[in-house]
């Protein structure tokens, strides 16, 4: 390695979530120590090329303070992963160079899901973040709720139906079964794209609709009354929670605009909970982690009901890292700042990195 960590931070993506992507790099370049880390950004854009982002480079060369809002996707068509791998230049003129380590910012399909994860198992290259099977679970939410039950951890009651199916049959079920209201996603996004609270039978013909559009398999889920806590975890073997915060939704439920727009939520750091209740739910965000096979970073997501207690609800395994974000928060409110933070996930990358290249069947190359 040169004398700075050369690390890639990969953002963009093909997803829905693009455009958050986009502020979550900005983010994080802010925070990573320029004397430690020489930010590399490449940018994937919503048909797939892959660039080298250089306006952004040279704007962080020149320091935090002449960061955007949110990073452009333009710039020099990169090689691919095999040039990063070796170390070659990615095309001319792009002046990319070896890499270190690589920092995945893509929220959602085509990067939350081990698809990346997996071309970069294939590079050799450390990365940041969850493995291939830990990502394609905590992104399927039909997978991982099959997780939490197989695992005997409790989530809210849910429904599946898959595209191509009888959708007036899925809705009768999901009334009878379910009841309204109720909230309706697609099985493969974040961010609480495609998510709709249906009150009555039209909404819930809507929503099933909507979320179609996203993703061929989708789930109905039951509304819960109750308190929104969320855990941050970090690392592996064993997993660290942060103290737990809790979300007081600006809207009917926290939506896309009230994490990445209006603000208007309220973030209670850390959650208003007793020491008991605070116990267990650090503890089960610790269980619904191993549960999934996470690693390095997730923010676990659970309800409170006052008469079934906690209900895990959903992993994330790229959480956002926008200012106004609650993963880096908790980690705050715990004890550890942003630039730790990211520091510790580097660190982690190298160690899997190191570990896993030493099985058997996994040879390494010459360089």
């Amino acid at each position: 390695m040169t004398d700075r960590v050369r690390i890639v931070l990969l953002f963009g993506g093909r997803s829905a979530e693009h455009d958050v992507s986009r502020v979550t790099a900005v983010a994080v370049a802010r925070a990573l120590d320029p004397a430690r880390y020489e930010v590399l950004p490449v940018a994937i854009t919503t048909d797939g090329r892959w660039l080298f982002a250089d306006a952004a480079h040279r704007a962080i060369e020149a320091g935090p303070a002449s960061l955007p809002s949110a990073f452009e996707v333009e710039g020099e068509l990169v090689g691919g992963l095999g040039e990063l791998a070796t170390g070659r230049p990615m095309t001319a003129g792009t002046g990319l160079g070896p890499v270190d380590v690589v920092f995945p910012l893509l929220h959602g399909p085509y990067g939350e899901d081990g698809t990346v994860q997996g071309l970069l198992e294939l590079a050799d290259l450390p990365y940041v973040g969850c493995g291939v099977v830990g990502s394609a679970v905590g992104m399927d939410k039909v997978a991982m709720k099959r997780m939490f039950l197989a695992c005997g951890l409790a989530t809210p009651r849910y429904l599946v139906h898959r595209d191509g199916h009888d959708a007036a049959a899925f809705a009768d079920r999901v009334e009878a079964e379910l009841g309204l209201a109720c909230f309706v996603k697609p099985a493969n996004m974040g961010s609480s794209v495609g998510v709709t609270k249906a009150h009555d039978r039209a909404e819930l013909d809507a929503a099933i609709a909507d979320a179609l559009v996203f993703d061929e398999w989708i789930l109905a889920e039951e509304m819960i009354v109750g308190r929104e806590i969320e855990v941050a975890v970090l690392g592996d073997d064993p997993p660290k929670a942060s103290l737990p915060g809790e979300i007081v939704p600006g809207a009917e439920f926290y939506d896309y605009s009230d994490k990445y727009e209006d603000g208007a939520a309220e973030l209670l750091i850390p959650s208003p909970l007793d020491a008991e209740r605070t116990a267990e739910v650090r503890a089960l965000a610790v269980r619904a982690f191993e549960a999934c096979r996470l690693e390095a970073m997730a923010r676990v997501d659970c309800f409170y009901d006052d008469h079934r207690g906690f209900l895990v609800n959903e992993v994330n395994t790229i959480p956002g890292f926008t200012p106004i974000s609650m993963y880096p928060r908790l980690w705050e409110a715990s004890g550890v700042s942003y630039p730790q933070l990211l520091d510790r996930l580097v660190e982690f990358a190298f160690a899997r990195h190191a570990r896993r290249s030493g099985r058997a069947g996994r040879q390494r190359d010459s360089r």
